[in-house]
């Protein structure tokens, strides 16, 4: 059995691939690489066959998303961890060490992530993940070297080796035991915030989650979906109070959860401000979803508190990040 597997997912990265996968080959020793393709309309499949024949590659039927296309394709993996990578990142000389020593030599820490710069700036930290992922008291996920829209120069300021409440899906090396017995991702938010809800039930299974800032990749960011995408808007506040709602103990979600509905519509309204009428759109489209599936969430909560209980609060940031953003201008978190 392979001690480590790289997985990409795939869907039409027929531009990608040649472009990123070089330096994963390069770099990755003594890792299988593997590429699952989440049913690509493109030449995607064939290029890898004709130009990649070291990488194994795992064909999926349809496109399944984020989540139901790592659980297929993973189901297809033996190995001690998998490290999900996406297939728009390139990645440095060791990066892969430093994540699975740390595995190797804790065994308390369950999952992984490693410092993640923006490709195009690449003394600039990216988006998704940068530095380690964090949430508020509200359920909001932001990163060490990343709020909101304000990213953070990399001077070396997170070097560290330290516990996170998540780990970037960009690129997540994690316990493929652990994977399995959690469920894999929950298959119902397709692509975005599924990585947090996964860490937050290691967290509730009291394993930890770490960022290495010994490893390095470089993440390009946006492949699929735009950061200002009405799609991606739709996602992330959809899976958002899907979350808060599977997750938060009862005294919280019965304050926090109208708190944090009232701000997205607060923020549907800087959306429309903004000329962004999509996006004012998606905000209205996710809460309707919301509240139509909140009985299948509500058995999904259930579920969960069942097995395990509660969570532990211990890389939860205190406060409201929103609150520290927009009324004290804190542009730091972390």
């Amino acid at each position: 059995m392979s001690r480590t597997a790289v997985v990409i997912l795939n869907y039409n990265g027929e531009t990608l691939l040649p472009r990123f996968l070089p330096s994963v080959l390069l770099h990755s020793e003594g890792a299988e690489i593997i590429v699952a393709d989440n049913g690509s309309t493109d030449g995607s499949v064939a290029l890898l066959r004709q130009s990649f024949p070291q990488v194994r590659l795992v064909i999926l039927d349809n496109n399944y998303g984020f989540c139901g296309g790592y659980n297929r394709a993973l189901a297809h993996v033996q190995a001690d961890v998998y490290v999900l990578l996406n297939s728009d990142i390139e990645v440095t000389p060791r990066w892969l060490s430093p994540l699975e020593e740390l595995l190797q030599t804790r065994p308390e820490i369950a999952a992984v992530q490693p410092k993640i710069l923006s490709y195009n700036k690449k003394d600039t930290f990216e988006h998704a993940g940068a530095g380690g992922g964090l949430i508020d008291a509200l359920g909001y996920p932001f990163c060490r070297g990343r709020v909101f829209d304000s990213v953070e120069q990399d001077t070396g300021q997170y070097n560290d080796t330290t516990e996170v409440f998540w780990a970037s899906g960009a690129c997540l090396a994690i316990r493929a035991n652990l994977f399995h017995q959690l469920g894999g991702f929950d298959e119902d938010f397709f692509a975005h915030m599924e990585e947090i809800d996964l860490c937050w039930k290691l967290n509730r299974a009291r394993h930890k989650v770490y960022y290495c800032g010994q490893s390095t990749i470089y993440h390009l960011g946006a492949g699929t979906l735009g950061y200002n995408s009405p799609r991606k808007t739709y996602l992330n506040f959809r899976n958002g109070l899907s979350l808060i709602f599977k997750h938060l103990n009862p005294g919280e979600l019965l304050v926090k959860l109208p708190l944090r509905m009232m701000l997205d519509w607060l923020a549907a309204v800087v959306f429309l401000l903004k000329g962004q009428a999509g996006n004012f759109n998606a905000v209205g489209k996710a809460h309707l979803h919301f509240v139509l599936h909140i009985g299948r969430d509500r058995r999904k909560r259930r579920l969960l508190r069942a097995i395990y209980p509660a969570y532990s609060k211990t890389s939860v940031f205190p406060g409201s990040v929103v609150f520290s953003y927009y009324m004290k201008g804190k542009r730091k978190i972390g």
